[in-house]
């Protein structure tokens, strides 16, 4: 028997179904706010088209087509799939207010938003590629074979 639940479209799931569900590196960021190191993550070089879904749900989160080149280390996009797809929320870790930013469904952390994106948006959604999983598109899947 499951625990997972689903409260008003919320994916609820106990803390040893999504250890169970998710690599222990997957666990810590998405369920324990942690951060990967840059340059390190799957993504962070990527260009496959594609979009981007949250490790936990499914939820889709990022087009590939608003993915940019940061600098960073990691996947950075100018805005998300579609509205209300990825929540903010105050984040006072470490000394400083920056903007987290959690799946909407379930609330996974992915990383953090600041205004200091390209244009149309301003913004930099600076994700962890732990807390992703890009599915390729149908083009990029047959150029790969």
């Amino acid at each position: 028997m499951s625990d997972t639940k689903e409260t008003n479209s919320k994916v609820v799931k106990s803390e040893a179904e999504w250890r169970h569900q998710l690599t222990p590196e997957q666990y810590q960021v998405a369920r324990e706010a942690a951060t990967e190191r840059a340059f390190t993550g799957q993504y962070w070089n990527t260009k496959d088209a594609g979009t981007y879904h949250c490790v936990c749900c499914g939820e889709p989160l990022f087009d590939s087509e608003t993915k940019f080149d940061s600098g960073t280390g990691w996947p950075s996009f100018y805005q998300a799939v579609k509205e209300g797809s990825v929540a903010t929320e105050t984040d006072s870790s470490y000394g400083m207010a920056r903007t987290e930013a959690k799946c909407a469904k379930c609330d996974a952390h992915l990383g953090h938003v600041f205004e200091d994106g390209p244009a149309p948006t301003g913004l930099r959604f600076c994700m962890n590629s732990a807390a992703l999983d890009l599915k390729k598109s149908k083009e990029e899947d047959l150029k790969q074979k």
